[in-house]
């Protein structure tokens, strides 16, 4: 989104940064930290095993735009480790991207953008008994609505860590 300034310019809104980007090639595989992934608008990230239709919750979420990418704040999981006395890295709750400075829950239902490329926040990606087996009994009532959002990609383009995301 742009707001009109006081002198009537538009200015672009940014809400935060991608501190880190994850994929994994399989279900239940390791979470690979990249640089850069390339997106694909309607499918989510080519390598990543919710494109290939191998995830845990592949056969739950067929057809659905809110398998193709799921982004999480890294403030979230810092609060999480320390309030449970944790030390998990941003890649063991996977997620794709890891943000900084954004309110995700507040994306649902809005459009964003991150270096050019165009999303639909569709719901919160709660977390669940297969994040909590992978990590511990206490993420789920840890992280309810904390635990990141699942988005549809509406266009094609390359994200990078440091990438900011905007309202579009």
């Amino acid at each position: 989104m742009f707001f009109n300034d006081y002198q009537g310019y538009w200015q672009e809104v940014i809400m935060g940064i991608v501190q880190e980007i994850y994929i994994a090639a399989i279900g239940g595989g390791p979470m690979q930290a990249r640089p850069a992934v390339s997106v694909e608008a309607g499918r989510g990230i080519p390598g990543d095993r919710y494109y290939a239709e191998t995830g845990t919750f592949s056969k739950q979420l067929a057809g659905l735009p809110d398998k193709e990418i799921t982004l999480i704040e890294a403030e979230q999981i810092d609060a999480f480790n320390q309030a449970y006395d944790h030390a998990y890295n941003s890649g063991d709750f996977r997620r794709n991207l890891v943000t900084q400075g954004v309110d995700l829950n507040g994306l649902v239902g809005k459009h964003f953008s991150i270096n050019g490329v165009n999303f639909r926040g569709v719901r919160l990606c709660e977390p669940c008994a297969h994040l909590a087996t992978v990590l511990s009994a206490d993420v789920v009532a840890g992280m309810v609505h904390k635990a990141g959002l699942r988005a549809e990609i509406v266009s094609n383009g390359e994200l990078r860590r440091g990438d900011e995301i905007v309202y579009a």
